[in-house]
C-alpha cells in the first residue's frame, strides 16, 4: 500500500506562502525535503509547480505529478491530472511505497482525508503571508518524531528556530 505523506513547512501562525513563494529560506529544510522526497512521486498544484525556481522545474529524481484545472496547461516533464482522487489512485496503482503531497494549501486540504503521515517543519516565527496550511484535527494524529534545530533564514538574514515533526494518522 502506498503511504501518502503531506510534507510542508509551516510558520507558527500557519503561513506557508506569500505571493506564490515561501517567505523564508532555511537551507537545512530544503535539504531535508530533497532527502525525503527523492525517488518518490510528488503531487502538487500548478501554482506550486510554477513557484519552483526554473532550474528546479521539474524536481529531479521524482515524478512530478501536477494537478490543474486548466486543460491548456502543458508543462514538459510532468504527469498531469485534473482530479485529485485520480492522482492518488494513479500513485497507488503504481505500487510505489511512498508519495508526497507538496502543496499548495488547496492540495494539502484535499490530502488531509487520505494522508497517512504528516512531515512538518515548524518554523518558530510568525510571517506575513497569503497562504496558510489547512486546519486539521490534531486528535487524528500521533506525534512520532520531533527534533529541534537552529538555522539561518536567508530571506531575513536572521537566525531561526525550527523543528521537524512527523505525525502518523491514528488508526
Amino acid at each position: 500500500m502506498t503511504e501518502i505523506i503531506i510534507i510542508a513547512a509551516v510558520a507558527d501562525n500557519g503561513v506557508i506562502g506569500s505571493k506564490n513563494d515561501i517567505p523564508w529560506r532555511i537551507s537545512e529544510d530544503f535539504k531535508r525535503f530533497k532527502r525525503l522526497t527523492l525517488g518518490h512521486p510528488c503531487i502538487m498544484g500548478d501554482a506550486t509547480y510554477e513557484s519552483l525556481p526554473a532550474p528546479s522545474r521539474p524536481l529531479r529524481g521524482r515524478e512530478n505529478i501536477v494537478l490543474t484545472l486548466n486543460r491548456a496547461y502543458q508543462p514538459e516533464g510532468v504527469t498531469l491530472f485534473y482530479d485529485f482522487d485520480e492522482a492518488i489512485a494513479y500513485v497507488r496503482t503504481k505500487r510505489v511505497d511512498k508519495a508526497f503531497i507538496t502543496g499548495g494549501a488547496t492540495i494539502y486540504g484535499l490530502a488531509m482525508r487520505v494522508a497517512d503521515t504528516l512531515e512538518l517543519t515548524r518554523v518558530h516565527r510568525e510571517f506575513q503571508g497569503d497562504v496558510r496550511f489547512p486546519d486539521y484535527d490534531p486528535s487524528e494524529w500521533h506525534l512520532i518524531f520531533e527534533e529541534s534545530h537552529e538555522g539561518h533564514d536567508s530571506v531575513s538574514n536572521t537566525p531561526v528556530r525550527f523543528s521537524y515533526e512527523t505525525y502518523q494518522r491514528r488508526k
